[in-house]
Protein backbone atom coordinates (compact mmCIF):
# COMPACT_ATOMS: atom_id res chain seq x y z
CA UNK A 1 0.00 0.00 0.00
CA UNK A 2 2.83 2.16 0.49
CA UNK A 3 3.87 2.20 -3.39
CA UNK A 4 0.68 4.06 -3.67
CA UNK A 5 1.26 7.27 -1.66
CA UNK A 6 2.91 8.99 -3.96
CA UNK A 7 0.42 8.43 -6.74
CA UNK A 8 -2.40 9.16 -4.83
CA UNK A 9 -0.53 12.93 -3.69
CA UNK A 10 -0.35 13.27 -7.64
CA UNK A 11 -3.84 12.63 -7.49
CA UNK A 12 -4.61 15.61 -5.27
CA UNK A 13 -3.65 17.96 -8.15
CA UNK A 14 -5.28 16.36 -10.83
CA UNK A 15 -7.90 18.75 -12.40
CA UNK A 16 -9.01 15.66 -14.48
CA UNK A 17 -9.50 13.66 -11.75
CA UNK A 18 -10.55 15.96 -9.76
CA UNK A 19 -13.47 17.36 -11.85
CA UNK A 20 -14.84 13.40 -11.99
CA UNK A 21 -14.42 12.71 -8.19
CA UNK A 22 -16.38 16.30 -7.23
CA UNK A 23 -19.59 15.10 -9.41
CA UNK A 24 -19.99 12.77 -5.79
CA UNK A 25 -22.41 14.20 -3.26
CA UNK A 26 -20.73 15.00 -0.27
CA UNK A 27 -22.77 12.99 1.89
CA UNK A 28 -22.13 9.84 -0.15
CA UNK A 29 -19.02 7.12 1.11
CA UNK A 30 -15.85 7.58 1.60
CA UNK A 31 -16.00 11.38 1.29
CA UNK A 32 -18.32 11.75 4.36
CA UNK A 33 -16.30 9.83 6.11
CA UNK A 34 -13.76 12.13 6.61
CA UNK A 35 -15.94 15.51 5.57
CA UNK A 36 -19.17 15.95 7.88
CA UNK A 37 -21.18 18.47 5.28
CA UNK A 38 -20.65 21.45 3.50
CA UNK A 39 -22.27 24.44 5.33
CA UNK A 40 -22.00 26.21 8.48
CA UNK A 41 -24.73 24.27 10.05
CA UNK A 42 -23.39 20.68 9.44
CA UNK A 43 -20.03 21.51 10.50
CA UNK A 44 -21.74 23.24 13.92
CA UNK A 45 -23.88 19.68 14.20
CA UNK A 46 -20.41 17.94 14.24
CA UNK A 47 -18.48 20.25 16.74
CA UNK A 48 -21.42 20.14 19.12
CA UNK A 49 -21.19 16.46 18.55
CA UNK A 50 -17.57 15.95 19.16
CA UNK A 51 -17.65 17.93 22.64
CA UNK A 52 -20.23 16.75 23.70
CA UNK A 53 -18.46 13.74 24.46
CA UNK A 54 -15.04 15.82 25.54
CA UNK A 55 -13.58 16.46 22.43
CA UNK A 56 -12.33 20.02 21.89
CA UNK A 57 -11.96 20.78 17.88
CA UNK A 58 -10.57 23.10 14.87
CA UNK A 59 -12.59 23.70 12.28
CA UNK A 60 -11.24 23.74 8.51
CA UNK A 61 -12.87 25.18 5.84
CA UNK A 62 -11.88 23.64 2.73
CA UNK A 63 -10.14 25.25 -0.34
CA UNK A 64 -6.29 25.86 -0.94
CA UNK A 65 -4.33 26.99 -3.84
CA UNK A 66 -7.16 30.06 -4.75
CA UNK A 67 -5.95 32.54 -7.50
CA UNK A 68 -9.29 34.51 -7.32
CA UNK A 69 -9.36 37.18 -4.93
CA UNK A 70 -13.38 36.96 -4.85
CA UNK A 71 -13.16 33.41 -3.61
CA UNK A 72 -10.20 34.39 -1.16
CA UNK A 73 -12.99 36.57 0.34
CA UNK A 74 -15.88 34.10 0.50
CA UNK A 75 -13.21 32.01 2.59
CA UNK A 76 -12.76 34.46 4.81
CA UNK A 77 -16.25 35.12 5.40
CA UNK A 78 -16.97 31.73 5.83
CA UNK A 79 -14.61 31.73 8.96
CA UNK A 80 -16.31 34.62 9.80
CA UNK A 81 -19.45 32.70 9.72
CA UNK A 82 -18.33 29.70 11.33
CA UNK A 83 -16.71 31.03 13.87
CA UNK A 84 -19.64 33.46 14.77
CA UNK A 85 -21.97 30.51 15.14
CA UNK A 86 -19.95 28.69 17.31
CA UNK A 87 -19.82 31.51 19.83
CA UNK A 88 -23.51 31.44 19.54
CA UNK A 89 -23.54 27.53 20.02
CA UNK A 90 -21.23 27.83 23.10
CA UNK A 91 -18.63 25.91 21.12
CA UNK A 92 -16.03 28.27 20.56
CA UNK A 93 -13.67 27.58 23.80
CA UNK A 94 -13.53 24.32 22.82
CA UNK A 95 -13.05 25.08 19.76
CA UNK A 96 -10.06 26.33 17.26
CA UNK A 97 -10.18 26.91 13.77
CA UNK A 98 -7.19 26.20 10.94
CA UNK A 99 -6.42 28.31 8.07
CA UNK A 100 -4.39 27.22 5.33
CA UNK A 101 -2.97 30.68 3.38
CA UNK A 102 -3.42 29.72 0.02
CA UNK A 103 -7.29 29.55 1.12
CA UNK A 104 -6.81 32.90 1.69
CA UNK A 105 -4.76 34.40 -1.03
CA UNK A 106 -1.25 33.54 -0.83
CA UNK A 107 -1.04 32.74 -4.08
CA UNK A 108 -2.52 35.64 -5.92
CA UNK A 109 -0.52 39.06 -7.32
CA UNK A 110 0.97 40.31 -3.92
CA UNK A 111 -0.44 37.38 -2.21
CA UNK A 112 1.54 38.14 0.98
CA UNK A 113 0.32 41.02 2.10
CA UNK A 114 -3.64 39.70 0.83
CA UNK A 115 -3.26 36.18 2.94
CA UNK A 116 -2.00 38.45 5.70
CA UNK A 117 -4.71 40.87 5.98
CA UNK A 118 -6.84 38.00 5.27
CA UNK A 119 -5.61 35.97 8.18
CA UNK A 120 -5.61 38.89 10.43
CA UNK A 121 -9.51 39.28 9.66
CA UNK A 122 -9.90 36.08 10.88
CA UNK A 123 -8.17 35.76 13.81
CA UNK A 124 -10.03 39.07 14.81
CA UNK A 125 -13.01 37.50 14.26
CA UNK A 126 -11.85 34.43 16.48
CA UNK A 127 -10.96 36.71 19.24
CA UNK A 128 -14.49 38.58 19.45
CA UNK A 129 -16.08 34.65 19.75
CA UNK A 130 -13.16 33.73 22.28
CA UNK A 131 -11.51 31.42 20.29
CA UNK A 132 -8.09 30.97 18.27
CA UNK A 133 -6.57 29.96 14.73
CA UNK A 134 -3.86 27.87 14.03
CA UNK A 135 -2.14 28.61 10.69
CA UNK A 136 -2.18 25.41 8.23
CA UNK A 137 1.38 24.31 6.92
CA UNK A 138 1.09 23.86 2.94
CA UNK A 139 4.26 22.28 1.06
CA UNK A 140 7.36 23.32 1.51
CA UNK A 141 7.76 26.30 -1.28
CA UNK A 142 5.20 28.16 1.16
CA UNK A 143 7.31 27.21 4.41
CA UNK A 144 9.06 30.37 5.30
CA UNK A 145 6.43 32.89 4.34
CA UNK A 146 4.22 31.03 6.44
CA UNK A 147 6.23 31.26 9.04
CA UNK A 148 6.60 34.74 8.83
CA UNK A 149 3.31 35.41 8.30
CA UNK A 150 2.51 33.70 11.66
CA UNK A 151 5.24 35.81 13.60
CA UNK A 152 3.30 38.78 11.89
CA UNK A 153 0.34 37.58 13.47
CA UNK A 154 1.59 36.99 17.00
CA UNK A 155 2.19 40.29 17.59
CA UNK A 156 -1.46 41.26 17.75
CA UNK A 157 -2.49 37.69 18.04
CA UNK A 158 -0.23 35.98 20.78
CA UNK A 159 -2.18 32.45 20.93
CA UNK A 160 -2.21 31.95 16.98
CA UNK A 161 -0.91 28.24 16.52
CA UNK A 162 2.14 27.32 13.84
CA UNK A 163 2.46 23.99 12.53
CA UNK A 164 5.06 21.80 11.65
CA UNK A 165 5.78 19.16 8.69
CA UNK A 166 8.38 16.80 10.57
CA UNK A 167 9.11 15.33 7.39
CA UNK A 168 11.34 18.07 5.97
CA UNK A 169 15.00 18.54 6.25
CA UNK A 170 14.70 22.11 8.07
CA UNK A 171 11.78 21.30 11.09
CA UNK A 172 13.76 20.14 13.55
CA UNK A 173 15.47 23.90 14.04
CA UNK A 174 11.86 25.18 13.27
CA UNK A 175 10.88 23.39 16.15
CA UNK A 176 13.68 24.96 18.16
CA UNK A 177 12.87 28.31 17.28
CA UNK A 178 8.95 27.97 17.88
CA UNK A 179 9.20 26.20 21.29
CA UNK A 180 8.91 29.27 23.35
CA UNK A 181 6.72 30.25 26.52
CA UNK A 182 2.85 30.87 24.98
CA UNK A 183 3.79 29.31 21.46
CA UNK A 184 0.97 27.06 20.45
CA UNK A 185 2.86 24.36 17.74
CA UNK A 186 1.21 21.44 15.85
CA UNK A 187 3.42 18.64 14.73
CA UNK A 188 2.43 16.83 12.09
CA UNK A 189 4.22 14.00 9.95
CA UNK A 190 3.32 15.65 6.46
CA UNK A 191 1.15 15.20 3.82
CA UNK A 192 2.70 16.65 0.82
CA UNK A 193 4.57 15.18 -2.27
CA UNK A 194 7.67 16.23 -1.37
CA UNK A 195 11.44 15.73 -3.22
CA UNK A 196 14.00 14.15 -1.42
CA UNK A 197 16.23 17.30 -1.16
CA UNK A 198 13.74 18.71 1.36
CA UNK A 199 12.52 16.06 3.18
CA UNK A 200 12.56 12.30 4.02
CA UNK A 201 10.57 9.47 2.06
CA UNK A 202 11.37 7.04 3.77
CA UNK A 203 8.44 5.91 6.40
CA UNK A 204 10.95 5.08 8.97
CA UNK A 205 13.51 8.05 8.42
CA UNK A 206 9.85 10.05 8.91
CA UNK A 207 9.07 8.15 12.29
CA UNK A 208 12.27 9.09 13.58
CA UNK A 209 12.46 12.79 12.59
CA UNK A 210 8.89 13.14 13.98
CA UNK A 211 10.45 12.14 17.33
CA UNK A 212 13.33 14.60 17.24
CA UNK A 213 11.25 17.26 16.58
CA UNK A 214 8.29 15.85 19.43
CA UNK A 215 11.38 16.08 22.13
CA UNK A 216 12.54 19.43 21.12
CA UNK A 217 8.63 20.55 21.73
CA UNK A 218 8.02 18.80 24.97
CA UNK A 219 11.22 20.24 26.01
CA UNK A 220 10.48 23.58 24.95
CA UNK A 221 8.40 26.21 26.99
CA UNK A 222 5.42 26.42 24.18
CA UNK A 223 2.03 24.35 23.98
CA UNK A 224 2.87 21.20 21.63
CA UNK A 225 0.27 19.67 19.79
CA UNK A 226 0.93 15.75 19.10
CA UNK A 227 -1.05 15.43 15.46
CA UNK A 228 -1.29 11.76 14.77
CA UNK A 229 -2.78 8.76 14.14
CA UNK A 230 0.07 6.36 14.77
CA UNK A 231 -0.05 4.35 18.18
CA UNK A 232 3.70 4.17 18.89
CA UNK A 233 3.54 8.52 18.45
CA UNK A 234 1.00 8.78 21.06
CA UNK A 235 2.63 6.26 23.21
CA UNK A 236 5.86 8.05 22.35
CA UNK A 237 4.28 11.63 23.03
CA UNK A 238 2.69 10.62 26.01
CA UNK A 239 6.30 9.27 27.45
CA UNK A 240 7.81 12.09 26.71
CA UNK A 241 5.39 14.60 28.26
CA UNK A 242 5.74 12.83 31.30
CA UNK A 243 9.58 13.02 31.18
CA UNK A 244 9.67 16.65 30.48
CA UNK A 245 7.17 16.74 33.50
CA UNK A 246 4.14 18.55 31.53
CA UNK A 247 1.16 18.70 33.43
CA UNK A 248 -2.33 17.83 32.13
CA UNK A 249 -3.17 20.57 29.85
CA UNK A 250 0.11 21.77 28.71
CA UNK A 251 -0.45 19.84 25.48
CA UNK A 252 -2.57 17.69 23.68
CA UNK A 253 -2.98 15.56 20.94
CA UNK A 254 -4.83 15.74 17.63
CA UNK A 255 -6.39 13.56 15.30
CA UNK A 256 -8.77 13.97 11.59
CA UNK A 257 -12.32 13.58 12.10
CA UNK A 258 -13.07 9.91 11.23
CA UNK A 259 -9.85 8.47 11.99
CA UNK A 260 -9.66 6.29 14.92
CA UNK A 261 -12.91 8.02 16.79
CA UNK A 262 -12.40 5.05 19.56
CA UNK A 263 -8.53 6.30 20.05
CA UNK A 264 -10.04 9.66 20.65
CA UNK A 265 -12.74 9.01 23.24
CA UNK A 266 -10.10 6.58 25.12
CA UNK A 267 -7.12 9.57 24.89
CA UNK A 268 -9.99 12.09 26.72
CA UNK A 269 -11.11 9.03 29.11
CA UNK A 270 -7.54 8.89 30.46
CA UNK A 271 -7.42 12.22 30.87
CA UNK A 272 -5.53 13.82 27.92
CA UNK A 273 -6.63 17.04 26.03
CA UNK A 274 -7.45 15.85 22.34
CA UNK A 275 -8.57 18.21 19.47
CA UNK A 276 -10.13 16.87 16.28
CA UNK A 277 -9.54 18.39 12.89
CA UNK A 278 -12.81 18.90 11.16
CA UNK A 279 -13.26 19.64 7.42
CA UNK A 280 -16.05 21.27 6.06
CA UNK A 281 -17.04 22.84 2.40
CA UNK A 282 -17.20 21.89 -1.10
CA UNK A 283 -13.59 21.99 -1.85
CA UNK A 284 -12.71 18.47 0.22
CA UNK A 285 -11.36 16.86 -3.03
CA UNK A 286 -7.43 17.19 -2.51
CA UNK A 287 -7.96 16.90 1.59
CA UNK A 288 -9.22 13.60 1.03
CA UNK A 289 -6.77 12.16 -1.79
CA UNK A 290 -4.31 13.05 1.06
CA UNK A 291 -6.27 11.42 3.48
CA UNK A 292 -6.61 8.29 1.12
CA UNK A 293 -2.36 8.95 0.49
CA UNK A 294 -1.88 8.34 4.02
CA UNK A 295 -4.02 5.49 4.14
CA UNK A 296 -4.31 3.93 1.11
CA UNK A 297 -6.28 0.63 2.12
CA UNK A 298 -9.13 2.93 1.69
CA UNK A 299 -9.03 3.60 -1.84
CA UNK A 300 -11.10 0.53 -3.14
CA UNK A 301 -14.01 2.58 -1.09
CA UNK A 302 -13.68 5.34 -2.73
CA UNK A 303 -13.20 3.69 -6.26
CA UNK A 304 -16.78 1.77 -5.43
CA UNK A 305 -18.29 5.07 -4.82
CA UNK A 306 -16.72 6.80 -7.46
CA UNK A 307 -17.98 3.87 -9.99
CA UNK A 308 -21.44 4.01 -8.61
CA UNK A 309 -21.73 7.46 -9.29
CA UNK A 310 -20.17 7.56 -12.88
Amino acid sequence: MSLLRQPLLALSRSAAVKKMATTLPVSSGIVARYVPGESTAEVIETVASLQAHGLRTSVDHLGEDTLDLDQAEATVRAYEEVLAASAEHGLAADGEVSVKLTAVGLALADGERVALENARRICRAARNAGSVVTIDMEDHTTTDVTLEIVQALRADFPDTGAVIQAYLHRSEDDCRALAVAGSRVRLCKGAYAEPETVAYTDRHQVDLAYVRCLRVLMQGGGHPMVATHDPRMVAIGTALARAAGRAPGSYEFQMLYGIRPQEQRRLVSEGETMRVYVPYGHEWYGYLMRRLAERPQNLSLFVKSLVAKT
